[in-house]
């Protein structure tokens, strides 16, 4: 009995072997019904590839993730080896955007402008390999809080309509030494557009203006991205503002101290003819194109804070307006006899108009031209025995030439 129980074992495993090749051929993979496809049909013997191989493309970030007091510049870079740049995205915690350039063969992208202080940034880069295959990389990074700072004081105020002579003039409050900086950081564009060049008088004052007049009905937009740009070693801006302003109607008056008359010319058509007197011979009425920057009712006008001693000190000089910082203006005078007008030049350097005291009377002359007059309107004052006002002394940019303003 025994070798009988010995056959019957051999003979069931072949019957299941038998079942089990005959299950393997069917599950092969390809065509070939007659089992002769040692490959599974592909040729060489290779592997298979499965379409899940990771990208080549290796995205690149610096600042290191998590990196604190990080420079507002000269640090963010982002690269990429074994593909391309396709997606660099980079905005503050507020969703601000950061302008960059992606360099054309897709290697790297920069900052167009540095990054704000104290500013928390995320990065979000993709790139892509030749077979289409994408990496991305997601960082974090915080810029510097600096302890020095500065700001520019800007003229003309937000959303004010002046005269065609107005510049944009900002006074920093700390002497910048990287003016290139600073300057690349100030945009101002016109609509219509115009070629517009800024020109700094001494390290803490830059102006911009076009070359010529701004044409009446223009506006203007000035956009300050100063925050974390570093003015002078160690010293950051804090401020980042748009201003926009409009340019009214033209006007531009004329004063002859010779003839002791000014022409007030409105979009080409004289306005009017207005007597007036300038400067004594003694403290003559500077030449030049002016611009009105102030306007006072009344004011009070001392010597003594422009360098006339005593000499005079009037508390409620009437309807004036600035032309110079030193002290310039044109301003109603009521202490003068209305025969002086036209005839004699008895001023301390300024224009007078006959008015009357307290300011009271609009059909004064002086009256008149306060009330018909915008900041940024040119008074041009010609043939006084005195030099040609300075460019920075005062709104006065107009009175360098077009190539000295550019260089």
């Amino acid at each position: 009995m025994q070798p009988i129980r010995g056959r019957v074992r051999t003979g069931l495993p072949a019957v299941l072997l038998g079942a089990a090749l005959l299950l393997t051929t069917a599950c092969s993979g390809g065509g070939n019904s007659g089992g002769s496809g040692g490959d599974n049909g592909k040729a060489g013997g290779g592997t298979a590839k499965t379409g899940t191989e990771a990208s080549k493309a290796v995205v690149n970030v610096k600042p290191d993730d998590g990196s604190k007091e990080v420079a507002t510049s000269g640090v963010l870079k982002i690269t990429s080896s074994g593909g391309k740049l396709t997606t660099v995205t980079v905005a503050d915690t507020k969703g601000n955007a950061v302008e960059g350039k992606l360099a054309a063969d897709g290697a790297t992208w920069e900052p167009a402008r540095n990054l704000a202080a104290a500013t928390e940034y995320k990065v979000h880069a993709v790139a892509k390999d030749e077979a289409g295959r994408e990496s991305a990389k997601d960082t974090t990074f915080s810029t510097l809080t600096p302890q020095n700072t500065f700001v520019g004081h800007y003229t003309p105020e937000d959303g004010s309509t002046v005269g065609v002579g107005m510049p944009v003039s900002i006074n920093f409050t700390r002497g910048i030494t990287n003016t290139e900086a600073v300057e690349k950081a100030i945009t101002v564009t016109a609509e219509p557009s115009v070629p517009i060049e800024g020109h700094w008088f001494g390290n803490d004052r830059l102006d911009f203006r076009p070359e010529k007049y701004w044409a009446a009905g223009t506006k203007v937009t000035v956009k300050m991205a100063l925050d974390g740009v570093e003015g002078r070693p160690g010293v950051y801006g804090k401020q980042t503002r748009t201003v926009t302003f409009t340019v009214g109607r033209s006007q531009v008056t004329t004063v002859d101290a010779t003839s002791k008359k000014m022409e007030v010319v409105r979009d080409g058509q004289v306005l009017k003819t207005i007597p007036i007197t300038a400067g004594a011979p003694s403290t003559t009425t500077y030449n030049g194109q002016m611009v009105i920057s102030e306007k006072y009712k009344v004011t009070r006008m001392n010597g003594a804070t422009v360098g006339f001693g005593g000499e005079y000190d009037i508390s409620d000089v009437p309807h004036a307006m600035r032309l110079s910082t030193s002290g310039t203006f044109v301003h109603g005078n009521y202490w003068a006899p209305s025969s002086t007008f036209g005839s004699e030049n008895v001023s301390h350097g300024c224009v007078g108009l006959e008015d009357e005291r307290g300011a009271g009377d609009p059909n004064t002359p002086a009256a008149w031209f306060f009330n018909e007059s915008l900041i940024g309107d040119v008074v041009v004052v010609k043939n006084s025995k005195d030099k040609q006002i300075a460019p920075d002394n005062g709104l006065n940019g107009w009175n360098m030439d077009w190539a000295e303003w550019i260089k």
